[in-house]
């Protein structure tokens, strides 16, 4: 399909530069690589190829409407986007005070700076000195993760989807970069979190008072080495109560021998007495 028709949808085309400069995209796509290699077709690469034209020119795009028009659901398009601008090499310049102003967390901007600077540091202190000149901090995914990591140390809200997609990468390589910045920088950005002791929680102390094996010395209670002598003596206890009842029994029947007597000659009778019924029947 034709770019230009593509424009038209997207009302882009009274905008010949941005519908140039896709073009111009669009060919350097075909001659470095197969788009169809990473899934996308051709509808979806002049789709892809007029936001990277409107991006960069800072015309403004209308991001749902491209999704519709492509055919592919949000995420898929946000996949195909970042891998297709990737591969042709157009970086995304990401500034943090813009980036700030944007998702609304202004007074955070000197911290992002200065996560980022810590990082840097400590992230080439742990590399080896021949490969310290080849780490490459330029990409918008580490101001993308500091910035998150920041607004999340002092308790901001950040849309971490919308922040990946403004810096153009993946879910997988912003969770990486994150939890490697979270590991080096951890006094600036880690988020302590507080554990509840089991004593204070009623549920938990109800579960180990209930386990005998897991009862403590220094409570009163008994370790796993007195389960089998609570065991004996729960034992002794039921068959004592077994014993009382028993004899409860037997004493009553002695001191009622003929109304036991009268219940088993009822009970033959009665039995005697349908046997002869049915032999009647029969020889009827």
């Amino acid at each position: 399909m034709d770019i230009s028709n593509i424009a038209r949808k997207l009302d882009l085309s009274n905008n010949n530069l941005v519908v140039r400069k896709a073009a111009e995209i669009r060919r350097l796509c075909d001659a470095q690589f197969d788009s169809s290699i990473i899934g996308v077709g051709e509808i979806c690469k002049a789709v892809i190829c007029l936001e990277i034209a409107a991006s960069r020119l800072q015309v403004i795009f209308d991001r749902q409407a491209a999704v519709k028009l492509s055919g592919m659901s949000e995420k898929a398009y946000t996949r195909s986007f970042n891998s297709l601008q990737n591969v042709i090499g157009f970086k995304i310049k990401l500034n943090i005070k813009e980036l700030a102003i944007q998702f609304g967390c202004v007074r955070i901007i000197k911290s992002v700076q200065t996560i980022l600077s810590s990082y840097k540091e400590r992230f080439l202190a742990s590399l080896p000195a021949s490969r310290r000149a080849n780490a490459d901090f330029t990409r918008p995914v580490f101001t993308a993760a500091a910035f998150y990591l920041c607004a999340k140390k002092q308790k901001l809200k950040v849309d971490k989807l919308r922040l990946i997609e403004v810096c153009g990468t993946s879910e997988s390589e912003f969770s990486c970069v994150s939890t490697s910045m979270t590991d080096l920088c951890f006094d600036c950005v880690g988020v302590s979190k507080e554990k509840k002791d089991a004593k204070d929680v009623k549920g938990n102390r109800e579960l180990l008072d209930v386990l005998p094996g897991k009862r403590r010395l220094d409570d009163g209670g008994y370790s796993s080495d007195d389960e089998s002598s609570c065991y004996k003596r729960h034992k002794k206890m039921e068959e004592a109560k077994y014993e009382d009842w028993k004899s409860t029994v037997v004493d009553s029947i002695k001191k009622n021998p003929e109304k036991g007597a009268k219940k088993v000659i009822q009970t033959s009778l009665s039995f005697s007495m349908k046997d002869e019924t049915k032999e009647l029947q029969v020889e009827s």
